[in-house]
């Protein structure tokens, strides 16, 4: 049984200081590299008693892209991956919530990057809800997907002595969030 009732019903903002917005990609075929970005927003409507209705919207600024190194994060800002002079932004809005089971959702929705927009669904999982210390009714999402970056026009590659590629096509987009209630 879901812990999502009535009483959780109405809109609400990430909040982006208890949240992570992340991403691992096949490095070398050998290892994964996990990274992450350090600004976004987002809010959506969380309708309690029918979560089909619920709705949400994220804004990723590509610069703020951090892989743990200044030249491969400099690298994935250029226009061999996300080619931030023309595309400053990555962007999801739903088109549709379903509930999986228990505290289990999927959010069906458009996620645009490069300035290319593909359907993805992201498989969700509700963990929770709180009041904190300050009186603020908190919920906590968690969620991830894996898309092809080709999809999206994100191409480049190396070749590897082996035959292999440098970077995975598929890349695991993925997320922790808190969000705060509104009004």
């Amino acid at each position: 049984m879901s812990q999502i009732t009535a009483e959780l019903s109405g809109k609400y903002a990430i909040d982006p200081s208890h949240s992570r917005i992340g991403f691992s990609a096949r490095h070398a075929m050998v290892t994964k590299v996990r990274g992450g970005f350090n600004e976004f927003e987002g809010s959506g409507v969380l309708d309690g008693g029918d979560v089909t209705k619920s709705s949400l919207q994220v804004t990723i600024k590509a610069a703020s892209i951090d892989t743990r190194n200044a030249d491969r994060d400099n690298h994935i800002r250029s226009n061999d991956f996300l080619a931030l002079d023309q595309y400053p932004e990555i962007t999801f809005t739903s088109t549709g919530i379903e509930a999986v089971g228990g505290d289990k959702f999927r959010a069906n929705g458009d996620l645009t990057v490069r300035g290319v927009t593909r359907p993805v669904t992201f498989d969700l999982e509700f963990t929770g809800t709180e009041i904190d210390p300050w009186g603020n009714r908190r919920i906590g999402v968690e969620g991830s997907t894996v898309i092809n970056r080709k999809d999206f026009g994100v191409s480049w590659n190396a070749a590897l002595e082996s035959g292999g590629i440098l970077v995975s096509e598929n890349v695991t987009l993925e997320f922790e969030i808190s969000a705060v209630k509104q009004g």
